[in-house]
């Protein structure tokens, strides 16, 4: 059981302060409390508790009082609502995913308006009913915004009374009805130029002759609704409505002016940035704000764009391009913050003229000489926020342009962050371009606001970019809510259908993708129009996506492809032999992702007697010579399939004896074929060149490794554990020899230990099952029967290894330990006492290292490391190892090197006593990260920080405290590169600057393999989904990319110590366990009273 778990497994009353920063630290990052103040999360990890439930589980039924509210940490639940009670009526109006939250009608003990059942296994955290009101008597101030207590009257269908509604999460709506002849008489009281901002209709009593239709704004202007209880009365709304300047595009919808800002008042934190930006460039560049004279007229107090971008690239490092400056400055101008002085256009890097917002108001002030010293002071901060917001910034200034309006770059912009949100994960790649050139960006300011109303008709489908939004449903009130990455709309325009449920925004500030319905359904039509569907017995065996991939000067199309979605292994293996593997274009993937992903849907084992198949194919009718023909091309179609699977599977592919086997009958035959098709010798002199350089490269690699038998033995589990400090280093990778490729049949040298500790040394292939493990210990243990093997962690928490599981040992945590017991006993297995790790820091020694010389030499081991792991790993860890039976140790070593230098930052910090070192360490951890970027190390760079960033490290306030302002702000910078944000923009845009050899961010690519994988099917109506392995081989091919050139960086400058360097960081020794690295951190810097 996790460590936070069993804290949260604990009375409230039992929980001491240790045990609550364990639980803070894994809620903080949980997106349903991303917006909870600090303090309210504080108490919440208080006062909750821990629940799981399996899939098909109810937690409560319609009707029921609610006793908890609940918010989910992981699995989906189904909302199901029944008009007439009858649980077989009910109806699945939502799925609530991670992040969600529900069941404040605990504070109103008001009955249950759905029932919710679990989909999945499903983790929550609970807060009973008692502690819920406590929490929310003490924090209104907090939960307000975002959970609200208030009933909410409701119209019935007839308009003729209210009913009193629960609302979940935030405010229902007040249904209006209002007929054209209705608005049209209001409209005319409403000037066009009239500066009212808002018109309030205040009822005192809910009748409905004193809820009258509002008046509308005027034509150009959108309307928004927000509902909220008048202060005078909790039974009294008032309906306020908002004017904002809006454009009005050509198809009737409403859509914001893209030059103006998002919202009516910049947020206190960019407004202080743009004083700090204007109270520099004053002190610095004064000339940069000045009156300018453009066509006759005067425009006062302003800057140049171009001058503007210039100048942001010259105050700091970090902003690495113009792309970039524009960014930051366009982070202002959304928030009004900088403005066009005719409020036309975005920021442009172009002779145009902003102001700030003082001197557009008329309020500008010269700085004083402390206030630009304040100023000077905070800029570099300043410029790091702007720096980590200006991505999302420029992806909103291209999706407010018009369609017509967005370049090329721009489209494949959109369409990259489309790839990453998961309401549009099953969607086709054609699918997902085409709707980068038609989507519309939709901003609303309050919460509360009414996006559309349930009975309206459906006019657009949207996607939720950021805030949350609830689904309103009369006589039910709130029956879920959907958050970023969500989409709601598409079924009315799908069904031509009435508005099933209303939406109302959560949250202030909300954004949204919109897709209209017009454009809707033109791309249905257009993506069925390009779909050729092939059959075969009445059945789909090959379906193609007619793709446009080139426009003639007049803009018409002039060229298409025809992109593989789904067939039939056997039916893509054809097709790609007939229409792909002659016809070489760098743009047309399909062989490559054929040949990198077909372990999944066409193992070896069907692929090679497949080929063979093929290559011995006959036409079964035309001439002789056409016949002849056709033989021919066909066996050289595929040899030359056969070349490119040797290049691409490399080491897989010798290693395997299916694939042996076939080559050898491949060659016979090709022999044999060479005789009367002389053609062909130059395919059989090929093939044979490959398999000798093959053989050669594998000769001359041998005497560099003496050591090297026949099997290799690889003693990976010793190997994991680090040798005590005074340990002699003896192992080949610290004599200097390369790392080796954990293969299959290497011999593994590891421990299984028993509950009592004693234990037996085992020696066996790495791709050994755990069963076969399990039965050789207990052979040599001479212990009972019905036994597991189970893994413990240091923590204390087990975890059963599966039967089928191979490479087990490369699977243990960083001091795990494989045990074996009997099943009914699992629970008497506690941890080795080495396995708590050091209990004292190595800085003595570490002090003396090179920081650069440490940070190239970690590295040198990253990049061997990184080497050594094949492509086809990265599937086999995805889909599940056990389902291929094959190992994935090289991959595993890696991402568990980015958990060993995580932890050895944290070790080392909480092991050293003195404040003094600790800022030093602190320092010299910060300039070792700095290398690795410049490196191009990003796993290890992103290992760093986030160990710095770790609570036992972050709660060091004494020792944060002296680290000196530059060292401060590297740091920042840092962050913003470590920001997860819209799935880590700013560490994408970062890499895809840079040139290879790059060790990526590999808990990133592991978790995007696994975005596509869980969030696309692999099959469908006995289709291979090949969408899936499209993405999944453009996964693949970032690793092939980034290792696509030789490490030839230039060493730093020799030191003696070299070797002892080159030992240290491949030989780490940490404390993985969270719970007493906080206990350390505690003792060194007691929490401030």
């Amino acid at each position: 059981m996790a460590e936070w778990i069993s804290c949260l497994d604990k009375r409230p009353t039992d929980r001491t302060g240790e045990d609550l920063d364990i639980i803070y630290s894994r809620l903080k990052d949980v997106k349903a409390f991303e917006r909870f103040h600090p303090l309210l999360l504080q108490q919440i990890c208080f006062y909750g508790y821990y629940e799981d439930l399996d899939k098909g589980i109810t937690l409560f039924r319609q009707g029921d009082i609610g006793t908890n509210w609940y918010a989910v940490l992981t699995g989906t639940v189904d909302v199901n609502v029944s008009e007439t009670g009858d649980p077989k009526d009910a109806v699945t109006i939502c799925t609530l995913g991670v992040g969600t939250a529900f069941g404040e009608s605990v504070l109103t003990d008001t009955p249950r308006h759905a029932t919710v059942i679990t989909t999945e296994y499903c983790e929550f955290l609970r807060i009973e009913q008692k502690d819920f009101r406590s929490l929310w008597e003490r924090n209104k101030q907090f939960m307000e915004g975002m959970i609200n207590s208030n009933p909410v009257p409701v119209y019935t269908s007839n308009m003729s009374s209210f009913q009193e509604q629960d609302s979940y999460d935030s405010p229902t709506l007040i249904r209006r009805e209002m007929s054209e002849d209705q608005g049209s008489a209001q409209l005319g009281r409403l000037s066009r130029d009239s500066p009212a901002s808002s018109v309030d209709i205040m009822p005192r009593q809910l009748s409905q002759t004193s809820l009258k239709p509002p008046p509308l704004p005027p034509r150009g202007r959108r309307l928004t609704t927000t509902i909220s209880p008048t202060p005078n009365s909790p039974s009294a709304y008032r309906v306020a409505i908002y004017l904002s300047p809006k454009s009005h595009n050509d198809n009737g919808m409403d859509s914001q002016h893209p030059a103006l800002p998002l919202i009516d008042t910049p947020s206190e934190r960019l407004a202080r940035a743009g004083y700090v930006i204007r109270t520099v460039i004053l002190t610095r560049s004064p000339h940069m704000i000045r009156d300018r004279k453009y066509h006759l007229r005067t425009y006062r107090r302003c800057l140049v764009g171009t001058e503007m971008v210039d100048w942001l690239m010259q105050q700091s490092s970090f902003v690495h391009s113009r792309n970039q400056a524009v960014g930051m400055w366009q982070a202002l101008l959304e928030e009004g913050v900088v403005t066009h002085v005719c409020h036309e256009h975005q920021f442009k890097d172009k002779y145009l003229f902003y102001r700030f917002r003082e001197d557009d108001l008329g309020i500008g002030t010269v700085p004083n000489n402390n206030e630009k010293k304040e100023c000077e002071d905070e800029l570099q901060d300043t410029l790091v926020t702007l720096a980590q917001i200006s991505p999302d910034a420029m992806m909103r200034m291209i999706l407010r342009k018009p369609p017509t309006e967005r370049t090329v770059d721009d489209l494949e912009i959109i369409y990259e962050e489309l790839l990453h949100i998961k309401a549009l994960s099953h969607l086709s790649t054609m699918v997902k371009r085409e709707l980068a050139s038609v989507l519309k960006f939709e901003s609303h300011q309050k919460a509360g606001t009414v996006l559309f109303n349930q009975g309206d008709e459906g006019k657009s489908w949207y996607i939720i970019l950021r805030g949350s939004v609830n689904v309103v449903i009369y006589g039910k009130g709130v029956v879920c809510t959907l958050h970023e990455g969500d989409d709601f709309g598409k079924l009315a325009l799908v069904n031509d259908a009435p508005r099933a449920a209303s939406i109302v925004l959560r949250e202030d500030n909300c954004h949204f993708l919109r897709v209209d319905k017009d454009d809707f359904n033109r791309i249905l039509r257009d993506v069925e129009a390009n779909t050729v569907r092939l059959k075969e017995h009445g059945q789909d065996v090959l379906v193609l996506e007619k793709i446009l991939t080139d426009r003639g000067q007049d803009g018409l199309p002039t060229h298409y492809k025809y992109s593989v979605m789904a067939g039939t292994p056997e039916k893509m293996l054809e097709h790609l032999l007939e229409a792909h593997i002659d016809k070489f274009n760098e743009s047309d993937t399909f062989v490559e992702d054929f040949l990198l992903t077909h372990v999944v849907f066409m193992p070896s084992n069907q692929l090679a007697p497949a080929l063979l198949s093929h290559y011995h194919a006959e036409a079964s009718q035309g001439t002789e010579q056409e016949m002849a023909d056709y033989l021919q091309n066909n066996k050289r179609r595929v040899i030359h399939l056969v070349l490119q699977w040797i290049t691409i599977a490399g080491d897989a592919f010798k290693e395997d004896p299916t694939i042996a086997t076939f080559s050898e009958n491949l060659y016979r035959n090709m022999l044999e074929d060479c005789r009367t098709h002389e053609s062909l010798k130059e395919e059989l002199s090929a093939f044979e060149k490959v398999f000798n350089t093959s053989a050669n490269n594998s000769e001359l690699e041998t005497p560099k490794r003496p050591l090297q038998r026949k099997k290799s033995i690889t003693g990976l589990t010793d190997m994991m554990r680090r040798l005590p400090k005074e340990g002699s280093i003896c192992n080949d990778s610290v004599r200097g020899a390369k790392r080796k490729t954990i293969k299959p049949t290497d011999e593994n040298i590891f421990k299984v230990y028993c509950a009592d500790h004693t234990y037996t040394t085992l020696r066996l292939p790495m791709d050994t099952k755990a069963s076969v493990i399990a039965h050789h210990a207990a052979e040599k243990l001479c212990i009972g029967s019905d036994l597991a093997l189970c893994e413990v962690k240091s923590t204390g928490e087990r975890v059963v290894i599966k039967d089928n599981e191979v490479g087990v040992t490369s699977t243990l945590s960083l001091n795990g330990r494989l045990f074996i017991a009997s099943r009914e006993h699992l629970d008497a297995l506690t941890p080795l006492p080495e396995q708590e790790g050091p209990t004292q820091g190595t800085s003595m020694v570490f002090e003396l290292m090179s920081t650069k010389e440490v940070a190239y030499q970690m590295t040198l081991y990253d990049w061997e490391l990184l080497n050594c792991v094949h492509e086809y790993e990265l599937i086999y860890h995805t889909f599940g190892r056990h389902k291929f039976g094959k190992i994935t140790c090289n991959l595993e070593m890696l991402l568990r090197r980015f958990n060993e230098v995580q932890f050895w930052v944290v070790t080392e910090m909480c092991l050293t006593n003195t404040l003094g070192k600790r800022v030093q360490l602190l320092r010299k951890f910060i300039k070792i990260a700095a290398y690795c970027k410049e490196y191009k190390n990003m796993n290890c760079f992103f290992a760093i920080v986030m160990g710095l960033s770790n609570i036992a490290v972050s709660r060091l306030s004494q020792t944060w405290e002296k680290l000196p302002s530059k060292f401060k702000r590297m740091f920042a910078e840092f962050e913003t590169t470590l920001d997860p944000s819209r799935n880590h923009r700013v560490y994408r845009l970062e890499v895809a600057k840079m040139q290879p050899p790059i060790i990526p961010f590999m808990p990133l690519l592991m978790k995007d393999m696994t975005f596509t994988h869980e969030g696309n099917k692999t099959y469908f109506d006995g289709l291979v989904n090949f969408e899936k392995m499209h993405m999944i081989a453009s996964t693949i091919r970032t690793i092939k990319y980034c290792r696509s050139e030789p490490f030839s960086v230039e060493p730093p400058p020799a030191v003696k110590n070299v070797q002892e360097v080159r030992a240290y960081v491949r030989n780490l020794s940490v404390v993985d366990n969270q719970r007493t690295l906080t206990q350390y951190s505690h003792k060194l810097e007691p929490r401030r009273s």
